[in-house]
């Protein structure tokens, strides 16, 4: 049944408050709001009572699909659950109410942490340095990306190629090109990795740096990373790791050991802060040695003297490029990375990714009968699948089962990404869910691929359960056009 409207709720003179009267004096409204800004008319607002405004939100809440509701699959997305506690912190009056504006010397607690922060994530990805600035992967990845043009332009390089392998994300070359780079591609060899041939043939004197994921998109660790690393840097080039599959690492290996100079971070995935929908995000990067000279300002920096341990904002870094954002990140989001870590510990960050991997191979090795996997196994912390099979056999696409999962109460995994996958589906389970979990979600995709050979139209149906129903794509493809056409 669908969801009445608020307004369809509402009834002359019904209300939801109770208010005494006040005894402040009314002022004149002319006196506050200039008479350019007043309403001619009453605004139309609904008439409802208390309890149909709580029953009428609540009802939406739970058509809203989150991760406190069921798992998210979405492969390189690593939408773990949340822990509580991250939200807590983050709401201490302490945090919540600073204003970024207050000197340093009312907010070294804030400035203590975001230091302890960057120092354990330089730890964690072994680099000499870490900016919190970044609000995003992304904006993550553009950082980086200035970064490794200022070391070229400050040695008078004119350096204008990035090379980018064919299975990163697609904000890879985008942020590549925003930088001003010339993207060339390197193709993945037959087992899903880089093809070092390739690379090889691409790595010229043009070259400013490889952009790297690892474990790539596919879910599969460079094995040639060190070959990779020294062929890079032979050339004078650099090397960039897409720091989207870091929950498959902490604790296991370091980018800054494999020979990567920079590497972004995803708090918002790997470190449990809330994200989806735009955001909130944080996007930290860490840096080599050589391109400390160039990290964007502030930095925070701690100093000891007789007094004791205090906290300030370094400006004077005369090579810098500058700000990537206004003050000094988002700070909500590095306070829940940084309460999920000291909760964590050691040992804790190191069992998120080992358990990560374990929930991966299980669930592929569950899904592997009904559905096609076009790389070997094992694989890291999540796999993709192809359904091939379905689509040549039967007509059913990867589109259709996302679809039909609606109905098993099931997020769908990403699909069509990365493109080197016919028919993709990329799923990552994270450490957070349980084997019970995992079985259920086993059990629908394998339900799905049963319906798809014997009852396909149910299949290509779907969704049937869900408020909004399988809208018509063809009609809506043809009058975005149209739109795009006007």
């Amino acid at each position: 049944m669908r969801e009445k409207l608020i307004f369809d709720l509402s009834r002359t003179g019904r209300k939801g408050y109770s208010l005494s009267g006040s005894s402040v004096p009314e002022l004149p409204l002319d006196s506050i709001l200039p008479a350019r800004f007043q309403r001619s008319v009453p605004a139309e607002l609904p008439e409802v009572t208390e309890s149909e405004v709580v029953r009428h939100f609540v009802r939406l809440s739970n058509l809203n699909y989150h991760v406190d509701k069921n798992m998210y699959p979405l492969g390189s997305c690593t939408m773990k659950y949340n822990p509580k506690i991250n939200d807590y912190t983050s709401d201490l009056s302490g945090f919540s109410a600073l204003h970024p504006l207050q000197p340093a010397e009312t907010t070294q607690g804030a400035l203590q942490l975001m230091y302890e922060l960057s120092e354990m994530l330089r730890e964690i990805a072994g680099m000499a340095a870490v900016t919190l600035q970044p609000a995003a992967g992304a904006h993550g990845e553009l950082t980086g990306i200035l970064l490794i043009k200022k070391y070229h332009e400050s040695r008078g390089s004119k350096r204008h190629k990035l090379l980018v392998v064919d299975s990163a994300h697609g904000t890879n070359p985008a942020s590549a090109a925003l930088a001003g780079y010339q993207i060339v591609s390197v193709k993945g060899n037959a087992d899903g990795r880089t093809d070092l041939d390739d690379l090889r043939q691409k790595l010229d004197g043009d070259v400013a740096a490889l952009m790297l994921t690892n474990p790539n998109t596919i879910g599969l660790f460079e094995k040639e990373i060190q070959t990779i690393s020294k062929m890079v840097h032979d050339n004078g080039s650099l090397l960039y790791m897409d720091g989207a599959n870091m929950n498959a690492l902490l604790g296991i290996t370091r980018p800054g050991d494999m020979g990567f100079d920079v590497v972004h971070y995803n708090l918002h995935k790997t470190f449990a802060a809330p994200h989806g929908g735009g955001g909130p995000g944080s996007g930290p990067v860490g840096v080599s040695e050589k391109l400390l000279p160039y990290l964007p300002v502030p930095i925070i920096e701690k100093e000891e003297t007789e007094e004791g341990t205090s906290y300030k904002l370094s400006y004077d870094r005369p090579e810098s490029i500058g700000r990537m954002m206004n003050f000094y990140g988002n700070f909500s989001v590095l306070v829940r990375a940084y309460t999920y870590i000291r909760m964590l510990g050691a040992e804790g960050v190191r069992r998120v990714s080992e358990n990560a991997i374990i929930n991966a191979n299980y669930l592929l090795s569950l899904l592997l009968k009904s559905y096609d996997l076009p790389f070997p196994k094992p694989v890291m912390h999540e796999f993709c699948l192809s359904g091939d099979r379905q689509k040549k056999a039967h007509g059913v696409r990867t589109l259709d089962i996302a679809k039909r999962l609606l109905d098993y109460g099931f997020h769908a995994p990403t699909i069509y990404f990365p493109l080197i996958v016919s028919e993709a589906l990329m799923i990552e389970p994270t450490e957070t869910e349980s084997k019970e979990t995992l079985d259920v979600f086993a059990e629908a995709l394998l339900k799905i691929a049963e319906e798809a050979e014997n009852s396909p139209e149910l299949v290509l149906s779907a969704p049937v359960t869900t408020p909004v129903k399988r809208l018509d794509e063809a009609q809506a493809s043809r009058q975005l056009n149209t739109c795009c056409a006007l």
